[in-house]
């Protein structure tokens, strides 16, 4: 092999090098440290993706032809990330720099208060809202030194111990129907607690996160949790 040859040879080993590393940095730029997994229903059943999901999951990039709606065909929870009715999806799990915590869901599924039993000594914040009855600090959720209680429907995620940051409520509204910018930082982690349009809030559709801040689109108007 010729100097020129081995010249390009490796030419073409360093750009094969960068166009591997690049996925990697532009999620690390985006998300923070974390880690990045591929999850697939391919047989259009419940399966689900071992990861550490305390400090929150992002859908970076859907693969399938079916959709990945968050709450319908992927979600997480302490198992790990879930997919379903053959979404498949790439995803990044951030890595929760405030140190170890423990996440729970507790329903109020009969409309009555429920307990949780959990040890609360290090905090409790609601992480992400699942029935479409509310869920409101003192209300209907709330905890004690020994579990969390939720009444009246209430079914919630929460973050027990020292993992339990506090946030900022933001209302974001696309009320004319064409996309809204409101102003939060684009490193922030973001979550949907509370729909308040009609018109759905799907991430990555009707909401989601870039440059410029958080948006909305087509209609939706929701409560997002920012922290």
């Amino acid at each position: 092999m010729n100097y020129l040859s081995k010249v390009y040879f490796l030419a073409l080993a360093l750009i094969l090098c960068a166009v591997i590393t690049i996925p990697r940095s532009v999620k690390a730029q985006m998300y923070g440290p974390g880690q990045s997994l591929t999850c697939s229903s391919d047989d259009g059943r419940r399966h689900y993706c071992s990861v550490n999901t305390f400090g929150g999951v992002q859908l970076t990039r859907q693969i399938s032809g079916s959709p990945c709606i968050q709450g319908q065909t992927w979600g997480y929870d302490r198992q790990g990330v879930w997919v379903d009715r053959g979404c498949r999806a790439e995803f990044f799990a951030r890595v929760n720099n405030q140190g170890p915590g423990q996440t729970l869901t507790c329903s109020s599924n009969d409309g009555r208060r429920n307990f949780c039993n959990v040890d609360t000594r290090g905090g409790v914040q609601l992480s992400r809202q699942i029935s479409g009855s509310p869920c409101i600090q003192g209300q209907t959720w709330g905890y004690n030194r020994n579990a969390v209680w939720v009444d009246r429907g209430c079914r919630a995620e929460f973050v027990v111990g020292v993992a339990a940051r506090p946030f900022n409520t933001v209302t974001c509204s696309s009320n004319d129907g064409r996309r809204n910018w409101c102003a939060v930082d684009p490193r922030a982690d973001v979550r949907l607690s509370r729909q308040i349009s009609g018109s759905p809030c799907i991430q990555g559709q009707t909401w989601g996160l870039d440059r410029r801040g958080l948006w909305v689109d087509r209609g939706c108007r929701a409560e997002f949790r920012v922290r």
